[in-house]
C-alpha cells in the first residue's frame, strides 16, 4: 500500500476529498490512498465534484520522487469542507472523520468534531477516519483516599487529548487509595502526549499511574478456526519506537505471560521503516491448550500499548484416556465364541462438536455418542471379542474427527485368554483384584486412590505375577507437573511462577508411607525437574529460586528409590542428576554465594582464582571470565549405574559449571576424601550422559597427600571418585598372611599344649610362674585372634551380623594380647629395679588380670555403645575391621591408642634391659665380655620382641605412609605382613626351643628318662644382672 496526495487548486473555495486510484500493471493491481484538494472561486456542489472524479477517464500523476503514473479513480469520499470569505474560514470534517492531530495541536481550539474558524487549509492531511482508542488506567495514591476533586483532575488532564470523548472513574480499592478508570478518544496519537498528561497527574495527585491502551497497534492473526497442531504466527506493529514489548494469553479466567520455549517464540526483530516497533509470536503444533485471547503490548514509560485477537483451533482431544472393564477377556472356557468388555473413552469437555466412531481390530466403525460424568465426557461401547485364537492383538479403537476433518484416535489393547493358553490366576494385592491374565501380558488398572490420578500395572510372566507398578501421583504434585509442563513450552513462563512450580514440588516431594505410592511421586519429581531443566535453556531464571529448588531436589534423595527395578532406578537417578546439574548451569547468579540443603551443597564463586569447598571436596579452578557454580551431591553415587572396570561407588559426587565462560579450555582441581584408609585403587571419573555411565577421559589422578583422593580434569561435568573392588595388593602378600596366619595357629596351639604338659615343672618360682602365665595367656589370646581374622579374611560372604562379631572378638583378643604383654613387661622392669622387692605372686595375677582383660572389655565395650549411641559406624561391612574416617575420627582408634600406649611402654622396658645389660659388663672392660654383652643384648632383642609386639610398630609406620609410594613403602609392607602374621611362630620358637628348662622336660616326655636339671639360658641372661636365685 502506499499513499499519494494530488492537490488541484481552482479558486478560494476548498473541497477535500479521499480517493482510491489503482494503476494497472502488467504484474497485477497496486492500490494508492490520495488527499484531493478542489480550489473554486465560486460555490460548488461536493455532488459535482464526485460526479467529475468517478469518470472512470485515466490520468498521470507525479509521486515525490519524480516518477510517473497512469492512475484512475475507483472509489471518492468527501473528507472535509472549508468555506473562506475574505480572512474568515469556517472548516468543517465530514460525518465519521475527525480533525487531524496536527490540526489540533497545532491551533488547539480545532480539535475533535467541532467546526474550525481558522484557516487550516493548508494541513495534511486535515481530518482522519475516526478510531476506537481506549485508555485504561489506575491511579496510586502516595497518601490520602480518592475524591471527587482527584476525578476532576484526572478528567481536566485527559481532555488535552484529540479526540477525547469521554472518561469513567470505574471504582476504588484497597480502602480508596486506588482509583481505576477508563477513557476514550477517536484518534490515534503520539505516546509523549499520553506520557505527559500522566506524568503532571503524578506530580498533582502525587500518585503513581499506569495506563494501557487499546486501538493503536495494528495486529495479524489468523480470521478463522486453524487446523489442531499446525504452525500459527501472530504479529503486532506500532509506529513509533517503544521500550519493551511482549505477548499474553487468556483463557478460562486464567492469563499467561508467553516466553520462548519448546512451543512459543518470540521475535522483536521484525521492525520496519515504517513501524519501528514490532513483537511476533511463533506457536508450533497447536492444541486446544493454546486457543484463546491473545494480547500484545509495547510499554514506553508508564504507557503499554496493546492489541487482542482470539485464536481459535479446530480441537481434537489433547488426552484420551482408554478403560476397559473387565480388564482381561477370559475365554478359557471351551467352545466359547465371543466374550463382551465394555470400552470407554474419556476427555475434558470441549466446545468441539466431535464425530465420534469406533472400531474393532480395524473394522467397521460405528457411530458414538457421549455422556457427561463432571468435567469429562465418557464414551462407552460393549465390543464382542472374539475367543478364536490369534497371534494378532485384539484392540478397539475409539476415533474422534473434529471440523476440519482432523482425526485423533484412542486405542486399547484387550489381553485375551484362549483356551489351553498359560496365565496367571486371579490374585488380590493390598485389597486389589488382579484377574486371570494371559502370560507375557500387562493389565492396566486405571484406578487410583483418593487424591491421586494415574494407572497401576502388572504383569505377567512365566505364569507368575510380578511386582505392582504404580503411577498414581499425588493430585497436587500432578497440578505441579502440568504447570512446568506449561513453563516449558512458555505459558506463563515468568521468574513468579517458576518459584511457585518449585514451592509446590518442594511441599510435595516428601516421603510417603506407600511404598508404590512413593516411587510414582518421586518419578513426577524428577520428571519435573526435568522439564524445568528444560526450559531454562530458553527462560532466564534468576537466583531466588534456588533455595525452593534444592531443597526440593534434596528431599528426593532423603527417600529409598525402592520399590522399582535396577534399570529404572539408573534411569532415573540419570535424569535426576542432569536435571540438577542443567539447572544449576542456567540460572543466573549476581550476589549468591551459597546454598546449603542436607544432601545439596551449592558454591558459587566469581573470582577469577576459586577455591573452594563442598562436602569437603575441595575445588580449584583459574579462568579469565565466567562464574563457577558447583554443586556437592549426596545420597545419589549408590543409585548411578556403574560399569566402570571392577569398581564401586564412593559416597559423593560434585557438579561443576561456569556461567558465562568464554575461555576455550579449562582445568579443574578437584580433592575428594577417602572414606578408609584401604589399598585400593582410585580412579577420577565424570558422569557422561552419552553413555549414561561413568568416564575417565579428561581425567587424572594426581598424587595426594593424607587421606584424600586428588583429580584434575581438563573439562567441566558431574565428577567423583571410583574405587577398586578389592585392595591393590602387592604380590604373594594374600599369600603370606594366609600361610603366616595358618602356621601360627597350628604354633600357637601347639605351644599351649607343650606348656601344659611342663607346666608343673617350669613354674616352680615366682619369676617363671611370672613369666609363663603371661606367655600363655598372651598366646591364648593372639591365637583367637588369629582365628577371628582367618574367618573374616573374605568379608563379602558374611553377614552383617557375623561381620560384627568377628570385628568385636578381634578388637578384644588383640588389646587382650597387648594388655598380657604389658604386664610381663612392667613384670620385668620391676624385677631389674626393685631387686630387693620382689613381685607377690597374688598382686602379680591382679594387676594382669585387670590390665589383660578388664580393660580391654572396657575399651570394646564403651566403643562399641558410643558409636550406636552416636548413629555412627562402629565397623566397615567391607573389611570386617574397625572404621577410620582421618586423625582421630572412627572407630579404629580404639585400637590404636591403646596399642600404641603398650608399645611405647615395651619398648621403654626393653631399653631398661639393655641398659642395665650393659651397666652389668662395665666394671671388667675386656673385650671377650663385650662381645658377651653384645651377645646377651641380641638375644634380649631377639627373644623380647615378639612377646613384647614390637612388630607392631610397623603398622604405625605404614599408617604414616598409607596413599605414598616406593620401594620403602613396598618393604614395609612385607616387613609387617611377615612379622605379623608368623608372630605365633615366633612365640613358639622363644617360648618353647629357646627356653632350656622347657627343652629339657619336653625331651623328658618324649624319651621317658629324667631330666637333667637346669636353669634356662635365656633366663639367666635376664636375671643374671638381678644377683638372685630362682625361688
Amino acid at each position: 500500500m502506499q499513499s499519494r496526495s494530488l492537490m488541484f487548486l481552482v479558486g478560494p473555495v476548498f473541497i477535500y476529498y479521499q480517493i482510491s486510484l489503482f494503476k494497472t500493471m502488467v504484474t497485477g493491481m497496486d492500490i494508492y490512498i490520495a488527499e484531493l484538494m478542489v480550489e473554486s472561486n465560486v460555490t460548488l456542489e461536493a455532488s459535482t465534484i464526485l460526479s467529475v472524479l468517478n469518470t472512470g477517464s485515466e490520468f498521470e500523476v507525479t509521486d515525490n520522487t519524480g516518477t510517473t503514473h497512469k492512475v484512475a479513480i475507483s472509489q471518492s469520499e468527501l473528507v472535509a469542507e472549508c468555506l473562506l470569505v475574505g480572512d474568515k474560514s469556517t472548516c468543517n470534517c465530514s460525518e465519521g472523520y475527525i480533525w487531524s492531530n496536527d490540526v489540533c495541536y497545532n491551533t488547539t481550539t480545532c480539535c475533535t468534531e467541532s467546526s474550525c474558524f481558522k484557516n487550516v487549509s493548508h494541513y495534511t492531511p486535515l481530518c482522519i477516519p475516526k478510531v476506537k482508542v481506549h485508555i485504561n488506567g489506575s491511579v496510586k495514591l502516595d497518601s490520602g483516599t480518592w475524591d471527587t476533586s482527584k476525578s476532576d483532575q484526572v478528567e481536566s488532564a485527559f481532555k488535552e487529548l484529540n479526540g477525547f470523548e469521554g472518561i469513567n472513574i470505574t471504582g476504588q480499592r484497597e480502602d480508596n487509595s486506588i482509583a481505576d478508570f477508563e477513557a476514550h478518544v477517536s484518534v490515534r496519537f503520539e505516546t509523549f502526549r499520553l506520557q505527559s498528561a500522566v506524568t503532571t497527574l503524578e506530580s498533582n495527585l502525587h500518585a503513581s499511574i499506569l495506563v494501557d491502551t487499546l486501538g493503536m497497534v495494528a495486529i495479524e492473526a489468523p480470521n478463522t478456526s486453524v487446523c489442531y497442531l499446525s504452525n500459527q504466527t501472530l504479529k503486532c506493529t506500532f509506529e513509533e519506537a517503544t521500550g519493551s514489548s511482549g505477548w499474553n494469553m487468556s483463557r478460562r479466567n486464567e492469563r499467561f505471560e508467553l516466553n520462548n520455549g519448546s512451543v512459543v517464540k518470540l521475535n522483536n526483530n521484525c521492525s520496519t521503516k515504517e513501524y519501528k516497533s514490532c513483537v511476533e509470536v511463533s506457536l508450533s503444533q497447536v492444541t486446544g491448550n493454546w486457543a484463546g485471547t491473545y494480547e500484545c503490548g509495547f510499554t514506553s514509560g508508564s504507557v503499554r500499548h496493546t492489541a487482542k485477537t482470539e485464536l481459535a483451533v479446530a480441537l481434537l482431544p489433547d488426552e484420551v484416556t482408554m478403560r476397559i472393564d473387565p480388564l482381561t477377556a477370559d475365554c478359557s472356557m471351551p467352545k466359547t465364541e465371543y466374550v463382551e468388555v465394555e470400552v470407554s473413552a474419556t476427555i475434558l469437555k470441549s466446545t468441539e462438536t466431535f464425530n465420534v466412531t469406533w472400531s474393532y481390530r480395524g473394522k467397521t466403525k460405528y457411530q458414538l455418542f457421549p455422556t457427561a460424568s463432571g468435567d469429562d465426557l465418557v464414551y462407552s461401547v460393549k465390543a464382542q471379542i472374539e475367543c478364536e485364537f490369534t497371534t494378532d492383538p485384539q484392540y478397539v479403537n475409539i476415533t474422534f474427527m473434529n471440523m476440519n476433518q482432523q482425526q485423533k484416535s484412542g486405542r486399547v489393547d484387550i489381553p485375551v485368554i484362549y483356551v489351553g493358553k498359560a496365565f496367571c490366576r486371579k490374585d488380590v494385592l493390598n485389597g486389589e483384584e488382579w484377574p486371570k491374565t494371559p502370560d507375557g501380558d500387562t493389565v492396566i488398572n486405571r484406578t487410583c486412590e483418593e487424591g491421586r490420578v494415574g494407572y497401576k500395572s502388572r504383569t505377567c510372566k512365566a505364569n507368575n505375577w510380578l511386582p505392582v507398578f504404580s503411577y498414581c501421583v499425588s493430585e497436587q504434585l500432578n497440578k505441579v507437573f502440568n504447570a512446568a509442563e506449561n513453563f516449558n513450552q512458555g505459558l506463563g513462563a515468568t521468574q513468579e511462577v517458576a518459584k511457585n512450580i518449585f514451592t509446590g514440588l518442594k511441599n510435595n516431594s516428601r516421603p510417603t508411607t506407600d511404598t508404590n505410592d512413593n516411587m510414582a511421586d518421586l518419578t513426577a519429581s524428577i520428571n519435573v525437574l526435568n522439564t524445568m531443566a528444560s526450559a531454562s535453556e530458553n527462560i532466564d531464571l534468576k537466583e531466588d529460586l534456588f533455595p525452593e529448588f534444592l531443597g526440593a531436589a534434596s528431599d528426593m534423595l532423603n527417600q529409598t528409590w525402592g520399590g522399582v527395578n535396577t534399570s529404572l532406578q539408573e534411569s532415573m537417578s540419570s535424569n535426576y542428576l542432569q536435571s540438577v546439574e542443567g539447572l544449576v548451569k542456567n540460572i543466573k547468579v549476581n550476589n549468591s554465594e551459597r546454598c546449603n540443603t542436607q544432601n545439596l551443597d551449592l558454591q558459587i564463586c566469581s573470582k577469577p582464582d576459586c577455591n573452594t569447598s563442598v562436602f569437603d571436596i575441595g575445588v580449584s579452578m583459574n579462568r579469565t571470565s565466567g562464574i563457577l557454580k558447583t554443586v556437592g551431591v549426596k545420597n545419589l553415587m549408590e543409585k548411578l549405574t556403574n560399569n566402570f572396570h571392577d569398581t564401586e561407588s564412593s559416597s559423593l559426587l560434585i557438579s561443576a559449571t561456569l556461567e558465562g565462560n568464554t575461555d576455550s579450555s579449562v582445568q579443574i582441581t578437584l580433592n575428594f576424601p577417602k572414606n578408609e584408609p584401604d589399598h585400593n585403587k582410585f580412579f577420577c571419573v565424570f558422569w557422561d550422559p552419552k553413555k549414561n555411565d561413568w568416564s575417565d577421559e579428561g581425567c587424572t589422578l594426581k598424587p595426594s597427600h593424607g587421606n584424600r583422593t586428588l583429580c584434575q580434569c581438563n573439562h567441566l561435568t558431574s565428577f567423583s571418585v571410583l574405587m577398586s573392588k578389592t585392595p591393590v595388593i602387592l604380590p604373594f602378600l594374600d599369600e603370606i598372611t594366609y600361610v603366616g596366619l595358618g602356621v601360627s595357629i597350628c604354633c600357637l596351639l601347639l605351644f599351649l599344649i607343650i606348656e601344659a604338659l611342663v607346666w608343673s615343672s617350669v613354674v616352680k618360682t615366682n619369676l617363671s610362674h611370672f613369666r609363663h602365665t603371661a606367655l600363655v595367656n598372651i598366646s591364648l589370646c593372639l591365637f583367637l585372634a588369629d582365628c577371628s581374622f582367618l574367618a573374616s579374611s573374605f568379608p563379602d560372604k558374611l553377614n552383617d551380623t557375623w561381620c560384627l562379631a568377628l570385628t568385636v572378638c578381634k578388637h578384644f583378643f588383640f588389646l587382650a594380647m597387648f594388655g598380657w604383654m604389658l604386664s610381663l613387661s612392667v613384670m620385668l622392669v620391676h624385677q631389674l629395679i626393685f631387686v630387693f622387692n620382689p613381685l607377690r605372686k597374688r598382686v602379680f595375677m591382679f594387676f594382669s588380670s585387670i590390665i589383660g582383660y578388664f580393660f580391654p572389655i572396657i575399651i570394646v565395650g564403651a566403643s562399641y555403645v558410643y558409636y550406636k549411641y552416636t548413629e555412627k559406624p562402629y565397623h566397615n561391612a567391607k573389611t570386617c575391621w574397625l572404621t577410620f574416617d582421618g586423625l582421630l575420627i572412627g572407630s579404629m582408634h580404639a585400637f590404636l591408642l591403646p596399642v600404641g600406649t603398650v608399645l611405647m611402654t615395651n619398648l621403654f622396658a626393653m631399653a631398661v634391659v639393655i641398659l642395665t645389660l650393659l651397666k652389668s659388663s662395665v666394671p671388667d672392660g675386656s673385650k671377650a665380655d663385650d662381645k658377651e654383652t653384645a651377645k646377651s643384648i641380641l638375644k634380649v632383642v631377639v627373644f623380647l620382641t615378639p612377646v613384647f609386639g614390637v612388630t607392631w610398630i610397623l603398622g604405625f609406620v605404614q599408617l604414616s605412609l598409607d596413599g605414598k609410594k616406593g620401594i620403602m613403602v613396598t618393604i614395609v609392607q612385607y616387613s609387617f605382613t611377615i612379622l605379623n602374621s608368623f608372630q605365633g611362630f615366633f612365640i613358639f620358637l622363644t617360648g618353647c626351643f629357646a627356653e632350656q628348662k622347657v627343652r629339657k622336660e619336653l625331651f623328658k616326655l618324649i624319651m621317658a628318662k629324667t631330666p637333667s636339671k637346669g636353669k634356662s639360658e635365656s633366663m639367666r641372661n635376664l636375671t643374671a644382672t638381678t644377683n638372685s636365685k630362682d625361688r
